[in-house]
């Protein structure tokens, strides 16, 4: 399945890293745009064999439009007790899809898979959505929320550039019981809120970035049972562990690259902790991680 999220599909992947201690979840990824083959294909299979083999042992596939999130729909399908789907439409995909009441109700129908045990990526992205849309992205932010709660499933959350309004949707429509901040980008203390409200924050390779001190600091205070990591492959790779230049030219990570070397790396900046903190089976991986 390709579209316009597709950029990288002609990269050579990267060599596999070298396996995690533990079993780890990655708990944010697009496997279709790995391998832009059918959800059941041997493309697939092998990605999720890739990642096993280095402890990567299961995954969430991530949706991001109605089509795509059919595809995830049916790879967890068709791979039970390896994947299990979130469905939704993208922050930016919202604002310009061309009937948003028709592909909310695909979303609907497809959250009440039982594969489905997340509702996302959703909520807001400044960064890339002009201001004359991002009422509309909040009115899709929202009704997302409310099919979570409706369907009793964790909520997915895609925040850029829009810490201030997503937290305050969130306080203001209240927030389901389960609230995951995908690849959290917020600070120690929009940390500290996120701690406090209950929501759980997962950390992807961003965390290893030169640039990020405040990230490293924010997540040493989160507590095991508010933690999770992911790859949201292919993008978001660590550094050094995939050099810029590879990165950026000839080469993309497999699936189970980000992970494996986020979660190595995390050691290395002081959350010594976080590989066996996401293989527990704790309140955080239960409802989006655990097939």
């Amino acid at each position: 399945m390709a579209d316009r999220h597709n950029r990288d599909i002609d990269r050579q992947l990267a060599p596999l890293p070298e396996p995690l201690p533990v079993p780890t979840v990655d708990a944010h990824a697009h496997i279709e745009i790995v391998t832009n083959e059918a959800p059941d294909s041997d493309a697939v299979r092998q990605v999720l064999d890739d990642a096993k083999s280095v402890n990567v042992d299961r995954i969430v596939q991530v949706g991001y439009s109605a089509e795509q999130s059919q595809w995830c729909v049916d790879m967890a399908n068709a791979f039970p007790g390896r994947v299990l789907a979130a469905v939704a439409l993208h922050p930016n995909e919202a604002p310009v899809v061309p009937d948003l009441e028709a592909d909310w109700a695909i979303i609907e129908k497809l959250a009440q898979d039982p594969r489905v045990r997340a509702i996302g990526e959703t909520g807001l992205d400044y960064f890339r959505t002009e201001p004359a849309l991002q009422k509309r992205q909040q009115e899709s932010f929202k009704w997302h929320i409310d099919l979570a709660k409706r369907t009793n499933k964790a909520l997915v959350i895609h925040d850029r550039d829009s810490h201030d309004d997503v937290l305050s949707i969130l306080l203001e429509v209240g927030a389901p019981e389960k609230t995951v901040f995908h690849c959290f980008s917020g600070d120690v203390e929009m940390a500290k809120i996120c701690i406090d409200r209950g929501y759980i924050l997962s950390f992807a390779g961003t965390l290893t970035f030169k640039n990020a001190p405040a990230l490293r600091d924010a997540v040493k205070l989160v507590p095991h049972e508010q933690l999770l990591v992911e790859t949201d492959s292919p993008f978001l790779a660590p550094m050094p562990s995939v050099p810029s230049r590879r990165w950026g030219s000839t080469t993309k990570p497999r699936s189970a690259t980000p992970a494996a070397a986020s979660a190595r790396r995390c050691s290395a900046s002081g959350a010594a902790s976080i590989p066996s903190r996401c293989s527990k089976p704790s309140a955080a991986a239960s409802p989006a991680a655990r097939p």
